[in-house]
């Protein structure tokens, strides 16, 4: 089954208060010495697998760069990032090879670079099509700055541009949500990303909030109902322009899915790159179905070679897994294909559970296809925590 590549670049020019990402803004002398951990590690990939008890696929169909802000980079580092991929590795000529852009960095010789590297999908982080609302959580790009970013991406050539949206931003209102979906739709982009505001310790803004006090415009946030209220209503205005939602947070037109983020939903493996970038491989090993790994979620440890974090995930695990990442898709998942994988007895227990899913009106059962419903996506981390399992092995 052919990889997905993932690489992580954390540098940002400027850290949003509800970034709870592993990136920050650092001084671009330390940019050289990361890539060339990176492409290091991309070289180093064969022994790393082995020595995580991975089996390793050199045959990729996606790449992903991630951050961050990968084009906060120089031209002539994303070109080594990309070559250095290659060379390790057979990408497939109509390999998905996207790229994380925040509004505004997308210059023409930019824009040539990604070109040159093969790049063929961009995501822009627009969070927002209101100017105060984008400024209010440091974004510094303003709406005619997305607007004319698209209008080169398609001059250039790349047409499969997805936006990302975020319901609950500080100031926003449901006359203000429905401009920026109206505004996204307007653009034509056939994907669309719509992520509920995360309030934890990771960020600025959602440790103001835990406080209640009202530094970054904490105090203009909305409550949990008018967020969800947003949220349901991207799904009917999204779906009423044909971009369908695939994914409790993704949205799409047909043939548009993002299809290396369907590998972390459907458990094809992936080789993480850089600071907190993840990995699942088939295990090398009969006694476990799969191993994941990361490195460590500080720079600095990162660059100084701190030991990989692994996981073995044993059979029982990795039906855990096929529930809560399968079940983030509408389609749901395959009970008959489960049953032939892991065999009836170990999903025994998961169909008793479903059956109070679906009686609780939380899940749906149609033949042997399993799926969440609309109420279901928005308490799905209840949902799974039903289908959890404790049988890991860690080292």
């Amino acid at each position: 089954m052919p990889l997905g590549i993932y690489i992580s670049v954390p540098f940002c020019r400027t850290k949003c208060s509800y970034c709870n990402f592993a990136s920050d803004v650092f001084s671009q002398a330390v940019f050289e010495r990361y890539v060339d951990k990176v492409c290091a590690d991309t070289e180093n990939a064969p022994r790393i697998a082995a020595e995580m008890g991975g089996q390793l696929e050199h045959a990729v169909d996606s790449i992903y760069l991630g951050g961050g802000t990968p084009t906060v980079l120089e031209a002539a580092q994303l070109e080594r990032i990309f070559a250095g991929v290659r060379q390790q590795f057979d990408v497939s000529a109509d390999a998905e090879i996207t790229v994380e852009c925040a509004p505004g960095t997308l210059t023409g010789a930019l824009l040539e670079t990604l070109l040159r590297c093969g790049v063929n999908r961009v995501s822009l982080g627009v969070q927002s099509f209101v100017d105060a609302e984008a400024a209010a959580v440091g974004r510094l790009h303003k709406r005619t700055t997305v607007l004319d970013d698209v209008a080169a991406l398609r001059s250039a050539g790349i047409t499969n541009i997805n936006i990302d949206l975020i319901a609950g931003l500080p100031h926003q209102t449901a006359e203000s949500w429905q401009f920026s979906l109206a505004e996204t739709v307007a653009t034509g982009a056939p994907h669309v990303s719509v992520y509920m505001l995360e309030v934890d310790e990771d960020s600025r803004l959602g440790r103001e909030l835990l406080a209640g006090g009202t530094r970054y415009h904490a105090h203009f946030v909305p409550d949990e109902e008018a967020v969800t209220d947003f949220y349901l209503v991207a799904c009917d205005q999204l779906a009423a322009a044909g971009i369908r939602q695939y994914e409790i947070s993704n949205f799409a037109r047909a043939g548009f899915e993002s299809q290396h983020n369907l590998k972390y939903w459907t458990r094809q493996p992936y080789f993480g790159f850089g600071v907190d970038a993840h990995s699942m491989l088939a295990s090398a090993s009969s006694e476990n179905e799969a191993v994941r790994f990361a490195p460590s979620d500080s720079l600095e440890q990162y660059m100084s070679g701190a030991e990989l974090q692994r996981r073995a995930v044993s059979r029982r695990a990795a039906l855990e897994e096929n529930f809560f990442l399968g079940l983030r898709l509408n389609r749901g998942i395959s009970l008959r294909e489960l049953a032939v994988r892991f065999g009836e007895d170990l999903i025994a227990d998961a169909r008793a559970v479903i059956a109070e899913l679906v009686e609780g009106g939380l899940m749906e059962l149609r033949g042997n296809r399993v799926s969440l419903t609309s109420h279901g996506r928005l308490v799905s981390n209840d949902v799974f925590e039903r289908f959890i399992l404790a049988d890991q092995v860690v080292r």
